[in-house]
């Protein structure tokens, strides 16, 4: 029989609960601080060397504005400002164009082969955006098999920027643009149909409005990519100057770090700016789809289904013949005067690029990025969603994560230089190493993959924490055997992500790997620099056979990994 003394000593669940999860939020505020402490020093400190740098004159005194008063005093500096713009907002209209239609025809009509074009449309993914230059140059350069196509005009500069750059970051919008036309309501449609109101009208009040912010979203992501990207003016741009190759010819050209720092600073701004105000216009979406919504089911119309295929099309066809072209480039023996097909060009150990260590290289800092980074991402989201209290800390860290989507990769790489290589700081010693590569990688592409692991956590409900409390369940036996088998998905998606980005990055690398640590994309940019155009096709198509493997062998491990650890998922 319980006793009124037994009730009194004995401590009341609640109580119980408190006093775990109390033990619980004190390792997790340790774990947190760890986490935004890597992402302090691999990224906010970095940035904030770099804009220090820009207010100092060659001999480190502090010299205020003017470094940026030289900038803007200088033409050419200037108008590399102008057309950077402007080629931004050109491609991003051609690329939001063209990425509607074809998604509207995969999500909206009945026409055949949809398979087809969705894996086609993926392949620009699986290459370096530096592919696109080194193939246009075949296609369109001074000795291109199609450059009388061109009416006279030259493919290096802003023409073969606009093409290639076009190429590159299509699949980007078209990921956003097909989840916003895949949510909607057939209610909509019926509504209008018994109205009797004309596609076209319905098109402009129904269609457009519903997928308003999925374009606004995309049209701001191909911005900052096209603006920030480096690779495809390097290759293709010849005399036109852009930002990101300003920095480069500074940094590297010149060796002057100062005004390196200045137009980082500027291509900064831009890219800050579209960014918070793409979070802001995100606010204001509303939910599209209630419980009472009925799936929308495209009815067939062969009129419009053929035009649509026609369309899509078109555009697979551009995307073949662009990585079609490199392939056969890496496999002719030399260009234009002997066509037999060689492997001669896959022998990178005679090249200038840095051989097959370079490729091995790649492979190896790929790994460690998708391994460590998805293990500090996933880790660092857990932490933030399901953490309890300390909300200006969660704030914060929330808040540091989402700072990398709006950081330039060049702009973060030269950073990085004046960070990590200044001889007081106590990370000194990663320089020149494949760590520091691993860090800025994983630090450039940590916020996508924070958000993909935000929003799977949050599809769990918080009464799985509360539950291990009360049960007197440490967080970590929950995070392993709860947690982490259900979010399994959104952690392989995290981590092939990662590993694609790291074989085909080039920016955030270009100034911080060593003799010991080169990579596969700073070698094709280098064999360009030397005239090796087919080794530079050859190591890019190397590129985009791994990335493809590795996409295939994620697709096959999910499969078995799902089958065994979801089944829970299925009925």
């Amino acid at each position: 029989m319980t006793t009124l003394m037994d009730t009194v000593d004995q401590p009341s669940l609640g109580a119980r609960v408190k006093q775990r999860i109390s033990s619980d939020e004190r390792v997790m505020r340790v774990c947190m601080g760890i986490i935004a402490l890597f992402l302090l020093v691999a990224v906010v400190l970095p940035l904030y060397s770099m804009m220090a740098k820009s207010m100092e004159d060659r001999d480190g005194a502090f010299v205020g504005l003017a470094n940026f008063a030289e900038y803007f005093s200088t033409p050419s500096l200037f108008f590399s400002g102008i057309n950077s713009l402007a080629i931004s907002l050109l491609v991003t209209f051609i690329v939001i164009v063209t990425a509607f239609i074809y998604a509207y025809a995969l999500t909206r009509t009945c026409m055949p082969f949809k398979w087809f074009f969705r894996l086609i449309a993926i392949v620009p993914l699986l290459t370096p955006s530096l592919l696109s230059g080194v193939s246009l140059v075949y296609w369109f350069g001074n000795q291109g098999i199609a450059k009388d196509m061109l009416f006279g005009e030259t493919i290096y500069g802003p023409i073969g920027i606009i093409i290639g750059s076009t190429y590159w970051v299509f699949p980007h919008a078209l990921m956003i643009v097909i989840t916003a036309l895949s949510i909607t309501d057939a209610r909509l449609y019926e509504a209008a149909a018994a109205l009797r109101t004309s596609a076209i009208r319905t098109f402009f009040k129904v269609t457009l409005p519903g997928c308003k912010y999925g374009l606004i979203s995309a049209g701001f992501v191909v911005f900052i990519l096209v603006f920030t990207d480096f690779g495809v003016p390097k290759v293709i741009g010849g005399n036109f100057n852009m930002l990101a190759t300003d920095i480069y010819k500074q940094v590297i050209g010149q060796q002057n770090f100062q005004m390196g720092a200045v137009v980082s600073v500027v291509l900064l701004v831009p890219a800050v700016i579209a960014f918070t105000v793409d979070r802001l216009v995100q606010r204001k979406q509303v939910a599209l789809l209630s419980a009472r919504a009925v799936p929308l089911e495209p009815k067939p119309d062969r009129r419009r289904d053929m035009m649509m295929f026609c369309f899509c099309s078109f555009v697979a066809l551009l995307i073949i013949l662009m990585i079609g072209m490199a392939q056969y480039a890496a496999l002719i023996k030399f260009w234009p005067y002997n066509l037999e097909f060689t492997l001669a060009n896959y022998n990178f150990d005679v090249a200038n690029g840095g051989g097959w260590d370079a490729y091995h290289n790649s492979i190896k800092m790929a790994s460690f990025t998708a391994f460590f980074g998805t293990i500090i991402v996933f880790f660092g989201a857990y932490l933030l969603e399901k953490g309890r209290g300390f909300a200006i800390g969660r704030g914060v860290f929330h808040g540091i994560a989402m700072l990398p989507l709006a950081v330039p990769g060049m702009v973060l790489g030269l950073s990085y230089i004046f960070f990590f290589n200044n001889p007081d700081n106590p990370f000194n010693f990663i320089y020149g190493t494949m760590t520091i590569l691993v860090v800025s990688t994983i630090a450039h592409f940590y916020t996508v993959s924070h958000l993909t692991a935000v929003t799977a956590l949050k599809q769990m409900d918080d009464e799985f924490e509360s539950v291990a409390a009360s049960l007197k369940t440490p967080f970590y036996k929950t995070f392993f055997k709860v947690t982490v088998p259900v979010c399994l998905p959104a952690s392989l998606d995290i981590m092939i992500y990662l590993f694609l980005n790291a074989m085909t990055t080039v920016s955030a690398v270009v100034f911080i790997y060593s003799s010991d640590t080169q990579l596969a994309s700073v070698a094709v940019l280098n064999m360009d620099d030397q005239g090796e155009l087919p080794f530079a096709a050859a190591m890019a198509m190397m590129i985009a056979y791994t990335c493809a493997t590795a996409r295939l062998l994620h697709l096959l491990i999910t499969r078995k990994l799902l089958r065994r650890t979801q089944a829970w998922r299925h009925r």
